[in-house]
């Protein structure tokens, strides 16, 4: 089984940038898709960026080009690179993890392996 471990949130203030880590255990031999997902309180779950196992990467047509996500298989871990960040980008920030066809790497119900999530509060 994989175990998923989200880092790298905080505070920031609106234009400013800040570079999540998922650092991932385990069965990590498997080919997975792998990617972020974001909740705000009262909202939905919502995909933010996807990496597939073949390399091809999907974002959430809101985001503008504002989100990067990236790999580094030798550390086992996944990146998003958020720079540019509104208020409304406030939320929990999942990293998840699955067997995924691509085109449904950014629903929520595909994915069964979970991160406990970091938290992203972008002030005015």
């Amino acid at each position: 089984q994989v175990q998923l471990v989200e880092s790298g949130g905080g505070s920031v203030q609106a234009g400013g940038s800040l570079r999540l880590s998922c650092a991932a255990s385990g069965a990590t031999n498997k080919r997975l898709a792998m990617a972020w997902f974001r909740q705000a309180p009262g909202k939905v779950r919502e995909g933010v960026a996807a990496l597939a196992s073949d390399g091809t990467t999907t974002y959430a047509s809101s985001l503008q080009g504002r989100f990067t996500i990236s790999q580094d298989n030798a550390k086992n871990t996944l990146y998003l690179q958020m720079n540019s960040l509104k208020p409304e980008d406030t939320a929990m920030y999942y990293c998840a993890a699955d067997r995924v066809p691509n085109l449904y790497l950014l629903l929520p119900s595909f994915y069964n392996i979970w991160g406990q999530g970091t938290q992203v509060t972008v002030s005015s």
